[in-house]
Order: structure tokens, then sequence, then C-alpha cells
């Protein structure tokens, strides 16, 4: 479904990106893991459209993404965003049904109430939940919010920016179970960037080391944790010795 070969992208004498190559299939969790400015979220947003690499290619269903008008392209897509980013200013449901309430996506506000409110429950939430405030709701009913906005227009590609950051242990057990559940059930393509082990066993079919920049091994989840790659093996174990370099 999602395939990138030699991508490339610096900013300014920054290399964050340096020759990626990576191949997700169709209907498969793939996890992304690696430190913090390892060019997790970079690599996410060339995918996107949102940054132009400066070179190598970007396929998705075998089409070249810098060749698809950007709407259509877009609406392929359900994003989790790592801080939530809901719209304070409006109720749940016409933050769930963002989509579905402009562009080519468009449907009638009572339709696209209703799905809102249909996409709130698969999350878990109550009908009630719809007119509340983003701000009158708990850190860990925002990310039910943001999960079901994620699937609201019933998209083949989903990404998940670090789905359980500030949330608590229990929380993020039950957002990671809904990403499993909803990913398998929807067939979607989903690619989750995070460094909570946790979250990598629970969601992943593939998991993708980065470092540096470049993709250090790919392989399934089961073979993880018997990789003989050494920066798998650190960064799985968060371990202080061996190549990734630590700030003491």
């Amino acid at each position: 479904m999602i395939t990138l070969t030699g991508v490339k992208k610096s900013f300014g004498s920054n290399h964050v990106l340096r020759g990626v190559d990576l191949h997700v299939g169709k209907g498969q969790s793939m996890v992304v893991i690696g430190g913090s400015g390892t060019g997790k979220s970079v690599l996410i947003k060339c995918i996107l459209g949102l940054v132009k690499p400066d070179a190598g290619i970007i396929t998705v269903d075998e089409t070249d993404v810098t060749r698809l008008p950007r709407e259509a392209f877009l609406a392929r897509f359900g994003m989790l965003f790592q801080g939530g980013a809901l719209f304070d200013s409006l109720p749940v449901w016409q933050n769930v049904a963002f989509r579905l309430l402009r562009g080519s996506l468009a449907r009638p506000w009572p339709e696209a109430r209703s799905i809102a409110i249909e996409k709130l429950g698969r999350v878990g939430l109550q009908p009630d939940v719809a007119d509340r405030l983003p701000a009158e709701l708990s850190g860990g009913m925002q990310k039910r919010v943001g999960l079901a906005r994620a699937i609201c227009a019933e998209p083949e590609i989903i990404f998940f920016d670090e789905p359980t950051t500030g949330l608590d242990p229990i929380m993020a057990g039950v957002i990671n179970d809904l990403i499993r559940e909803i990913v398998t059930e929807m067939g979607a393509t989903a690619i989750t960037i995070t460094h909570d082990m946790t979250s990598v066993r629970a969601i992943a079919d593939q998991v993708a080391m980065i470092h540096a920049g470049k993709i250090r091994w790919t392989g399934p989840i089961k073979e993880m944790d018997t990789s003989p790659d050494p920066y798998v093996d650190q960064f799985i174990h968060g371990r202080a010795e061996g190549p990734i370099e630590t700030i003491r």
C-alpha cells in the first residue's frame, strides 16, 4: 500500500531523512520506533505530502503521491495526532465529523452528526458527550474523540502519532486495544510512530526501527525481541550502552 524508496529530507544542515526505504503492505499495521528527533514525524509528513522530500519516491497504492490531486489523496487518510489537536471552540461531534462537514466529503449536518455519534460509540463514549466541548473532557476521553475523528470518514490508511503520550498505563492500554480492534475491523493500513514499547507490542504486525534518518531494521513483531540489530536491541531494552548515543 505504501512504499518509500531512497527518501531524503533536510532542513538546512539538518539531514533528517537520509535515504529511507520502507514497505507497508495493504491491511498491515506498521509501527515505526525510534528516539526523539530520529525523523519519525517527518516521515509521516512526507507521505501525507505536507513536506516535500528532497529526493526519493513515495508511492501509495503504486501511485506516486506527487501526482495525485491533494484533496482526493488526503481523503484516503485518517490521523490521530499526538496532542489530540481538537478544536476548542467546536463541540465534540463537530470535531469528530470535521471532514464530513466540508470539502468533497461533505454530508448534511444531521447525517454527519449521526455518523459522529456512531463513531464515538465505537470508541466507548456515550451520545451525551457529543455536545460537550473538548475542555470538559479528561485526557483519555479527548484521545478517544481524536480516534473517533480519525476513523469517521472510513479511511483506507490511518496514522497514529504517539497515541498513548500523556495517558496513564490503564488508559494507554485501553487506547492500544481500541486501535488494534478498529484497524482490524476496518481492514485499514496503519502506520504508528511511537517510543512506547507497550504500544508496539499491542498494535504492530510489522516493526521498523529508524535511527539517524535511516531504517536500521524492519521485520515482524514476533522477531523484534530476537533481532540481531544492535540499535533495536538497545532501544527495546532501554539500555544506556550501545550504538545509540545518549546525553549524560
